[in-house]
């Protein structure tokens, strides 16, 4: 076994990684960009080494200093991770080339494999099913226009060198074509530095089934089972399970044959994904199945399919890149229970999941256990910066039956709290509890086509809520004030209580609760659990309120309720009856006043970013909703529009700037 390994990337896959090393006693090496000097995989690793500068381009994709960095560390190896080098055929060469391993497949089964049209060109002499489209060299913007009228409408468009959702549109008619290409185009040069588009007959209502294959250097692949990745949004998958609701055995063998075929076509080694597009049919079972694309790496999602079949892939990557065979034949491949994964982001799905960025100045997750997995590439403290994807967990989840996994996985979410950058808590919660995906008739479309079942929007709490959160922090205020009056010289003193006592009167308080910049104020007399609380005309008895174990039980005007809740001296985290989160910040006991930082004369940067397009410029006239210009941010592109109707007075922002959030892009004539 190696000795040695550098892993060429950061975050939670690089913790992945060092975490089988070390258990296998393997040291590692690790290398950071300047925003990561402080990141999690720098002090995991056993060293580490800085590469360069905050972009990708300046560090993670510098193969010649990550090589440098292996050399001056003796490296035997190189584990790509996913994402950044771990698809790039020059980086594998040259690995090769000095002498070191590349921990991934040979660099000609990349080549095949990475590019999709070369792919499907392969496939279909293999004869893999494929989806009606085109996928040839000629990149000619009227020769593509005609081969999209030829391959029909509704068509996707494709980058060929993509993944990740990225360079991918949907076309229903020719005139929306040109700009959806153009669209495409941009986006794939600035993921990939690759422009070439590939075009398929859009399958309506597919479902997405991948096949984890893996094969070693002694000619042998075999298959792990499937995982079901059909919860998307924007071709983003946003839930993934093993095994799938909807496979049949005939069908499972037929796929995972198929996929074990398709890696046999490029003499594959090591761990790959072989992507599947499944049809409907009209009773809602599977139909066809289309080969989508192989992913010529480990991916996200592979800690479900190591829950249910008890093993650590990436040992296996490791040991067959150390040239030994698979540990295991096809018929020794045995799967127990149901595995779920989910992904905690920095983003606020109210806001068109628009990524975010700051201090993670609270972290909260689940207790890991036989049931729960945590993949983490942060801590509580640690900062999500604007230069890469804003993962700050993987959270999955094991039990004997699906319907279990997914109360388990309500359970986990339910642990969770982030405070600091918005999150997507709440949206997963929902999509946990939807019928869709507990019925397991999700499609890759669902989502975006009924997106407003999934975000919540303003929120307007009922009086029940607010007097559940306002206990919570009564009794939390309670007990700090008790532990603050043990440690002071007069323990005894009934200043050092926080129940408003005063002489001649009884005591009142304020509970001001803030929720997406609405002040809700809870006027409260008494203490230890016995309230009477009011909310503008609302008037509530609390008795017997206790909080342990973040659990409220109290009787609300005679009616005995259970919350899960947890409040401090800043936050207030309450989950209702039906499951509905409500994160509320305290706020001072005084009014506030909230001004709009636009005032509707201005478009302002909502993060930081690169300016890609301009659209409009002084002494244009724009409607509302107008697009003005196509901003790039944490690998997306993000359309910011007019707020109003109006006048442009000036244009700020130049194509190809740089510019930091909250900058002033656009200005509306008064």
């Amino acid at each position: 076994m190696f000795e040695r390994v550098l892993i060429a990337n950061r975050g939670e896959i690089a913790c992945r990684v060092i975490r089988t090393c070390r258990r296998l006693g393997i040291h590692t090496i690790a290398v950071y960009s300047e925003a990561d000097k402080d990141a999690q995989h720098v002090r995991q690793a056993d060293e580490a080494w800085p590469i360069g500068g905050p972009r990708p381009a300046d560090s993670y994709l510098r193969g010649e200093a990550i090589l440098e960095v292996a050399k001056k560390t003796g490296a035997q190896a190189i584990h790509p991770g996913y994402g950044f080098l771990s698809e790039n055929t020059a980086f594998a060469r040259a690995c090769n080339d000095a002498g070191i391993v590349f921990i991934g497949p040979r660099p000609e089964s990349i080549d095949a494999m990475g590019s999709k049209a070369a792919a499907k060109a392969l496939m279909d002499n293999h004869a893999v099913p494929l989806v009606p489209g085109y996928h040839g060299e000629n990149q000619d913007v009227a020769y593509l226009a005609d081969q999209a009228g030829k391959t029909g409408f509704p068509l996707m468009i494709k980058a060929a060198a993509g993944g990740g959702g990225k360079g991918m549109r949907i076309v229903r008619n020719a005139s929306e074509f040109a700009d959806a290409l153009a669209s495409a185009q941009r986006e794939a040069a600035s993921s990939f530095g690759d422009t070439r588009m590939i075009l398929e007959r859009y399958v309506e209502h597919p479902r997405h089934i991948e096949f984890q294959v893996f094969g070693d250097t002694h000619g042998n692949v075999i298959h792990l089972n499937e995982r079901e990745c059909s919860a998307q949004r924007r071709y983003q998958k946003v839930l993934e399970e093993t095994p799938s609701a909807t496979l049949d055995p005939a069908r499972r063998k037929a796929m995972g044959e198929a996929a074990v075929a398709a890696a046999k076509a490029v003499d594959y080694v090591g761990a790959g994904t072989v992507e599947f597009i499944v049809a409907r049919q009209a009773d809602g079972s599977p139909g066809e199945f289309f080969f989508m694309e192989m992913n010529t790496r480990l991916q996200v999602e592979h800690p479900v399919t190591e829950l249910t079949l008890g093993l650590d892939l990436v040992e296996w990557q490791l040991r067959i890149a150390h040239g030994e065979a698979l540990p295991l034949a096809q018929d020794q491949v045995h799967a127990r229970g149901h595995a779920i994964e989910v992904r905690l982001y920095a983003e606020d799905p109210d806001q068109n999941f628009l990524p975010g960025s700051g201090k993670l100045q609270t972290l909260r997750l689940p207790s890991r256990s036989a049931h729960v997995r945590l993949d983490g590439g942060v801590v509580e403290g640690d900062t999500v910066t604007i230069f890469y994807d804003p993962m700050i967990a993987k959270l999955i989840v094991f039990d004997v039956t699906r319907a279990q996994a997914l109360q388990r996985l309500r359970d986990a979410l339910a642990d969770c709290e982030i405070i600091g950058p918005k999150s997507n808590i709440g949206f997963l919660e929902r999509l946990a509890r939807h019928p869709a995906v507990i019925d397991g008739t999700i499609d890759t479309g669902y989502l975006d086509r009924h997106l407003e079942e999934f975000v919540t929007g303003e929120i307007v709490p009922v009086d029940r809520v607010l007097f559940a959160c306002a206990t919570a922090a009564l009794l939390a205020d309670e007990r700090e004030a008790m532990t603050s009056a043990r440690d002071s010289a007069d323990p005894h003193s009934p200043w050092n209580h926080a129940d408003a006592w005063r002489v001649g009167h009884a005591g009142k308080r304020i509970v001001a609760l803030a929720l997406r910049e609405q002040r809700h104020e809870v006027e409260a007399r008494g203490h230890a659990g016995e309230y009477e609380l009011r909310h503008g005309d609302s008037v509530c008895n609390v008795r017997g309120a206790r909080c342990n174990d973040d659990v409220l039980s109290a009787r609300f005007d005679g009616e005995a309720c259970r919350f899960n809740a947890r409040a401090d001296a800043q936050h207030v985290l309450l989950h209702d009856a039906e499951g509905q989160r409500y994160s509320f910040s305290r706020a001072p006991a005084f009014a506030w006043e909230v001004k709009d930082a636009a005032g509707g004369n201005q478009v302002i940067a909502p993060m930081p970013g690169r300016i890609v397009l301009v659209k409009v410029k002084a002494g244009d006239h724009v409607e509302q909703g107008q697009e003005l210009l196509v901003m790039e941010a944490m690998k997306m592109e993000l359309a910011l529009k007019a707020p109003r109707a109006g006048t442009i007075d000036n244009v700020l922002a130049t194509e190809g700037e740089f510019v930091e959030a909250d900058s002033v892009l656009v200005k509306f004539v008064a």
